[in-house]
């Protein structure tokens, strides 16, 4: 079969050292990528603004979630305008998390000075001007999802892969048993996940993985989206390491980088991915090269064995 770079890997007995060298190289130009796109003006300003949005805790994260499921980046009624010139639309509805209350408090019994003279606590060794400050409880806030807002966009990473991936995606689908995987693209309107365009989780009924990607008209970016699924399924099904996440994010991506390249995809756009993810140094990526290697080739051969027979 040939690749976008007129790879040829149709001699069986030369195959396998062939395509490793060839992924090999693949990999080596999808670093000196990544290195560019951490350096362009794209990225920086993009990097600006996840800096001003604030991290939120897990607690917070679960209240923001049951309350706005679509929410994707959230900040408060002051931060939207003074950060980022943007309003909350008129009509909206807060989306009410916990904030801290940070303010003088007793060094025994962490009350402010308030509650310390009613709470039975005899400190007296400093007075309470002399205190210092500390957390003494929780208070319900508004914030709002980017959604509710309007005014000046936010830069967004052009993430999104090109060119004719029609007969790629209906091999990938076909391929999916052969890798032991379930695969399901859903209608836009049916989608459930605002900040994914593609998920992999498990298979209530056997525990197989199950991925799931959203439909859309660049049928080239839905191929790779499940291609970077496959290697979820393939790499790290059942494994709960939160740590490990950007460096499982790097795998799939680079997996789907690969695949995707070997079809012929314009896939180079995979680089702001990946920027947003790997550590200060791109060897991120070739730190871990055998198991996207491996990854890369399984999938390419699954697919490539539907392809030969469909057109045999």
């Amino acid at each position: 079969m040939a690749t976008s770079d007129n790879t040829t890997f149709d001699d069986r007995e030369t195959r396998d050292e062939q395509m490793r060298a060839t992924i090999d190289e693949w990999v080596d130009d999808l670093t000196d990528l990544v290195d560019e796109a951490q350096a362009s003006a794209e990225f920086q300003e993009w990097l600006d603004v996840q800096s001003r949005l604030h991290d939120y805790s897990h607690r917070n994260t679960l209240l923001i979630k049951q309350q706005c499921p679509e929410a994707t980046k959230v900040a408060g009624y002051r931060t939207w305008q003074e950060e980022f010139d943007r309003h909350v639309t008129e009509g909206e509805s807060a989306i009410w998390i916990w904030v801290p209350i940070i303010t003088t408090r007793c060094p025994e019994c962490e009350n402010a000075p308030s509650y310390h003279d009613t709470s039975g606590c005899e400190y007296d060794e400093t007075p309470p001007e002399e205190w210092g400050q500390g957390l003494v409880g929780f208070k319900p806030a508004p914030v709002f999802d980017v959604s509710q807002t309007e005014g000046e966009p936010l830069p967004e990473l052009e993430t999104e892969t090109y060119g004719d991936g029609t007969e790629l995606v209906d091999a990938l689908q076909v391929a999916a048993p052969t890798l032991d995987i379930e695969v399901q693209i859903v209608a836009q309107s049916d989608w459930t996940y605002p900040s994914a365009t593609g998920v992999c989780s498990q298979s209530g009924q056997d525990e197989r993985p199950v991925v799931k990607a959203k439909n859309r008209a660049n049928d080239a970016d839905l191929a790779t989206t499940l291609i970077h699924e496959y290697a979820h399924a393939l790499l790290h099904f059942q494994v709960a390491d939160d740590s490990e996440r950007a460096k499982r994010e790097v795998e799939a991506e680079a997996v789907a980088y690969i695949v995707g390249r070997y079809f012929g995809l314009d896939t180079h756009n995979a680089a702001f991915y990946l920027a947003a993810w790997v550590d200060e140094e791109a060897d991120t990526i070739t730190d871990r090269l055998q198991r996207i290697s491996t990854t890369a080739t399984t999938i390419i051969d699954a697919v490539t064995d539907h392809l030969c027979d469909s057109t045999s």
